[in-house]
């Protein structure tokens, strides 16, 4: 693998921080920009990792960003919008910018992260930007890549993490579209393939579904969870209108649990139809190969008491 200068928008992330670990475990030479160097504190350290504070909505700062490197990465995606408009600043606007930042500072390689069932003529505000955004991508007459996740699971997941609380603090879980199917893939996996397809030449102009081995049913994703971590509770699946009024009421949420274009992109299943990309080299992860690594009450107390030995006596 040859050693290249690789700008990652997203690096501070939940899949960001595996994709970097792993471009600098190759020796590629990292830039990551982000609000705040705190947020990406546990990137700092990494050898040929340059963290920079910076605004990757300026135009001006993503030439200068990019300038000599060999390929850009953008990871920035947000599943919430919480003004009109930010699915629309956020997915396609900045990868408009990124495009024009690349196109700009000569950088041939882009690779983007979309989303399973992203369109532009998708059944919600999410899934539509995110196919938009692909459009630009694959217009743009670079060698790009496009990846598309179906939900994805690792131990600092949005995903599973989430019905892992809300069963530890509910006495029952009341499920919107408890029969959505999603076949969730393991962020490494998702990392592998990223960092895989930066020197594959056969990756150019392609678009990549990512799922794992499995499929299941939401509420049979909730039941899981819910043994792996001891708190196993009553599921009430709700029905349509009851689903879109319970995303109603949680979207006035601060950090909202469900959003009414949550719902809509469920309706949609959140399934490859295909296996892994053989060009990656791997099988996929199972979820039950990693998930009671992090949720089951041995690994939670593991957590916990690694807290606690580091944290100094107040």
């Amino acid at each position: 693998m040859n050693q290249r200068t690789v700008v990652v928008l997203g690096g501070s992330g939940f899949v960001g921080r595996h994709v970097v670990a792993r471009l600098a475990s190759a020796s590629h030479r990292v830039v990551i920009p982000t609000r705040s160097r705190e947020r990406a504190r546990h990137l700092i350290l990494l050898p040929t990792v340059d963290v920079v504070e910076a605004d990757i909505h300026d135009e001006a700062t993503l030439s200068r960003l990019t300038r000599g490197a060999d390929a850009a990465i953008n990871l920035v995606g947000i599943l919430h919008e919480r003004n009109r408009g930010d699915f629309d600043r956020v997915h396609i606007e900045l990868a408009r910018k990124l495009a024009d930042a690349c196109r700009t500072s000569g950088v041939p390689r882009l690779l983007h992260m979309s989303a399973l069932n992203a369109d532009p003529d998708g059944p919600s505000l999410y899934l539509r930007s995110k196919g938009t955004a692909e459009a630009l991508v694959a217009e743009s007459g670079f060698e790009w890549t496009i990846f598309r996740p179906s939900v994805i699971f690792g131990r600092e997941d949005s995903f599973l993490n989430m019905f892992a609380k809300l069963e530890r603090l509910l006495p029952l879980v009341a499920l919107a579209c408890p029969d959505a199917r999603f076949q969730p893939v393991y962020v490494g996996d998702v990392a592998h393939a990223f960092v895989r397809a930066i020197d594959d030449d056969r990756t150019h102009g392609q678009r990549y579904a990512l799922c794992g081995p499995e499929v299941y049913r939401l509420r049979d994703l909730v039941a899981y969870v819910g043994k792996l971590t001891g708190h196993e509770r009553p599921i009430l699946p709700l029905g349509p209108g009851l689903s879109r009024l319970q995303a109603r009421l949680l979207e006035s949420l601060p950090g909202p649990l469900m959003s009414r274009d949550n719902l809509a992109s469920m309706k949609k299943d959140s399934v490859c139809g295909c296996a892994f990309p053989d060009i990656f080299g791997i099988a996929p992860t199972s979820l039950e190969a990693i998930a009671p690594n992090y949720l089951s009450p041995a690994a939670t107390r593991s957590r916990y008491d690694k807290l606690r030995t580091q944290t100094p006596p107040g």
